[in-house]
């Protein structure tokens, strides 16, 4: 097995190596001075024409299978936000409040229309200003070609004058500004359009100059930024999928910055040569339970796999600590947070006698529980992209199969695909960001309900409906965060979803590295702040 992993690692070495070589005729390579196909390391240099810098990240968009940095496809947001291309009319701070960002403030004159202020004299990394005109063609535009934040945002018009925009809602959205916050909402200049690779023109620090879907990302610096000049000439963002060869490039020389690293290899960089930057996020982990699975129908399995999740020992041994368990979808720090709710706690005795009471039995003696001759296996969808899945994968194998239930794990890139098929898993384990937008109505409405855009599992709660609806007329913030503990309640009394841990997130860089501050919601990374020495 040893041999095999490090034959594994050797060759995922070798491919970095090339995608760093293939870099070194790109724009930013050209930035820096280095000469098309040299070779060299593409880590960050200045030799008086320019500065450049590598960022290595397992993450670039797993949940599309296209990635790229359109924020209206699916989650490519995400990456406009996190790589410093796109910036939002407002944004979170880091205690999760909602500031001003490209907007300079707001009215509400009803509870149905918001007027928003835009700050002057920002401009496009195209050249062309940002006025109220371009933020509604943005914003139309969104709304066209992006269900979710169609759904979210229930824009019925928005009007345009000078550096003003007015948005009426066909109905109260009283989290409109968080919506509004969120990656998708990244503002970018339809004028300029966006490319055949997802290639847009935003208000952030940098400019993409090439994307190579599934491999890197070019950055280079936006001459028209409007708050305070880029610190770099050019940054490439690489995605490298296997931890241990993110590891090895840092370690090289070959990247500057880590984001994705195996947490076993930490100790390898807690020294003086190296920073850490780290944060409690929402980010969670988390169990879908399918309920169109005939095992998983059965509300003694759903109790059982709930009570056999070994959660902390899924925390402090296989993450070594870095992360905390969860027992909702929010982690503590929130007023709406885990506190405030029972979830079941890891008990392999009780979830036995759960399975033994509703005619699960292990009659043959294999170790596996059977019924009516059906076999306690359940298929087990998971991905790689996240280093903490497939531990969780392996945590989850070793604690059910000791209550009798085997545990198949698929963990597989393809997991987009398979996930809608209900007829391909029983239980999908996935990671993310619950409230990124700082409420909690976010995670109900995308997994939770009837109209949700991902309800994996095809849950339903009657009661679960009605508080919804409720929440989304509701204003007050205390109110809020009550309906969102009872509709958490539900869902953990339902079994219908299991929710193992929150994510201590990290980003390793060499000590030379300036202006990089991990953030609460997991947003921005990439920013005019970020230097190196």
């Amino acid at each position: 097995m040893r041999i095999k992993k490090m034959t594994s690692c050797f060759m995922a070495a070798c491919l970095i190596a090339a995608v760093l070589t293939g870099c070194a005729g790109t724009q930013a390579g050209e930035a820096s001075g280095e000469a098309s196909g040299t070779g060299e390391s593409y880590a960050a240099k200045s030799d008086g024409t320019g500065k450049t810098l590598v960022f290595g990240d397992t993450t670039f968009n797993p949940e599309n299978e296209e990635p790229d940095i359109n924020p209206h496809n699916a989650y490519s947001g995400w990456a406009c936000i996190r790589y410093g291309v796109g910036e939002t009319l407002f944004r979170y701070s880091d205690t999760m409040e909602i500031e001003p960002w490209l907007a300079s403030g707001y009215e509400q004159p009803d509870d149905r229309t918001w007027v928003i202020t835009l700050k002057d004299d920002i401009y496009f990394s195209s050249g062309r200003k940002m006025d109220g005109a371009a933020v509604k063609e943005c914003l139309e535009h969104l709304i066209q070609s992006h269900d979710r934040a169609r759904t979210d945002l229930m824009i019925q018009e928005i009007t345009a004058d000078g550096q003003t925009v007015t948005i009426t809602t066909t109905e109260p959205v009283p989290a409109f500004l968080n919506y509004l916050s969120d990656p998708y909402g990244c503002i970018i200049d339809m004028d300029a359009g966006i490319s055949d690779e997802g290639i847009v023109a935003g208000t952030g620090p940098y400019t993409a100059s090439a994307l190579v879907s599934g491999e890197r990302l070019e950055l280079v610096k936006n001459e028209n930024y409007w708050n305070g000049e880029p610190k770099l000439d050019g940054i490439t963002v690489l995605t490298v999928t296997d931890g241990d060869t993110l590891t090895m490039a840092l370690q090289s020389g070959e990247i500057d910055v880590a984001y994705g690293m195996p947490y076993a290899n930490y100790p390898l960089f807690e020294n003086e040569d190296y920073t850490f930057t780290s944060c409690a996020t929402s980010r969670t982990f988390f169990l879908w339970m399918n309920f169109e699975s005939p095992v998983i129908s059965d509300p003694a399995v759903r109790e059982a796999i709930a009570m056999g999740i070994d959660k902390d020992g899924f925390v402090n041994t296989l993450l070594g600590g870095n992360g905390y368990a969860a027992a909702g979808p929010f982690p503590d720090s929130f007023s709406f947070g885990g506190s405030q709710v029972m979830a079941k706690g890891y008990d392999p005795q009780e979830a036995q006698e759960v399975l033994e009471g509703a005619g699960w039995i292990d009659s043959d003696g294999d170790g596996i529980r059977e019924k009516d001759g059906t076999r306690l296996s359940i298929r087990w969808l998971t991905y790689p992209s996240r280093q903490e899945l497939p531990l969780l994968a392996e945590s989850a194998q070793a604690t059910l199969g000791q209550i009798g239930i085997e545990v198949i794990v698929n963990s597989t890139a393809d997991h987009n695909s398979i996930r809608t098929d209900t007829d391909q898993w029983d239980v999908y384990a996935s990671a993310m960001v619950t409230a990124p937008t700082g409420d909690p109505e976010y995670f109900f409405t995308t997994c939770c309900l009837d109209s949700s855009m991902v309800n994996n599992g095809h849950y339903h709660n009657d009661t679960l409906e009605a508080l919804a609806a409720e929440l989304s007329q509701t204003f007050d913030t205390k109110a809020r965060s009550d309906l969102a503990v009872q509709m958490q309640q539900i869902l953990l009394d339902d079994d219908a979803y299991v929710f193992c841990s929150h994510l201590q997130m990290s980003m390793v860089s060499k000590a030379q590295v300036t202006g990089l501050t991990a953030h609460p919601c997991d947003f921005y990374e990439i920013t005019a702040d970020l230097d190196i020495n």
